[in-house]
């Protein structure tokens, strides 16, 4: 799961426009987000992806590793993002917060069903890419952690618990995948705008 962290830096991590992921893997998502992984058949994926089942055994081996390819997408997507976002913010501590969580709840709302199957299909990995999946989430949890501690350090932010404050704060965008509508009174940036006014109040800055 490495990721290149210079052209991370140069990325418009705003900028959803452009979806990198392969069409037989977002025709995938929207399969495994309506029917759930154990609910989805090999040959409900190929029809979704207007195949045959031998033509996505060309692709991969089994629905297994099409749901890692996934999950491992939506968490490197993610990274590269969260990246960019804290150059951008460069050693302002308060704006690396604010870019942070500016970042992540914008990626809940645009990439949303990525990031839903990212938080439900856990389960359904099998031990090795779980373990992968976990040590990718408690990265991106550390970079949090890492401006929160800092900016404690230095009297930017006031709480006694960057940890809990870093999960909290994580856990408030990661549900934006749960119920965000493209189509609702609330645009993706303006949502973003608020959680982090929410994430400042948070941390007393």
């Amino acid at each position: 799961m490495g990721v290149d962290t210079e052209s991370a830096e140069q990325l418009n991590w705003r900028d959803f426009d452009n979806d990198s992921l392969p069409p037989l893997l977002s025709a995938a998502v929207q399969t495994f987000v309506t029917h759930g992984y154990h609910g989805t058949t090999t040959r409900t994926l190929a029809a979704s992806a207007g195949m045959s089942v031998p033509g996505l055994y060309h692709h991969f081996a089994s629905k297994q590793a099409i749901i890692v390819a996934i999950m491992d997408y939506a968490m490197d997507d993610l990274w590269r993002r969260s990246i960019a976002a804290q150059a951008e913010a460069g050693p302002d501590f308060e704006q690396q917060l604010a870019l942070h969580i500016e970042c992540l709840a914008l990626f809940h709302a645009y990439r949303k069903e990525l990031a839903f199957l990212a938080a439900t299909e856990l389960r359904s990995l099998e031990p090795e890419a779980r373990s992968r999946h976990i040590a990718a989430r408690d990265r991106q949890e550390r970079m949090l952690v890492e401006v929160l501690r800092a900016g404690v350090d230095q009297r930017v932010f006031r709480t006694t618990d960057p940890h809990q404050v870093a999960r909290a704060l994580i856990t408030m965008c990661t549900g934006i995948s749960q119920w965000f509508d493209a189509a609702g009174p609330l645009s993706a940036s303006a949502i973003a705008k608020d959680y982090v006014d929410y994430a400042r109040r948070i941390v007393r800055t």
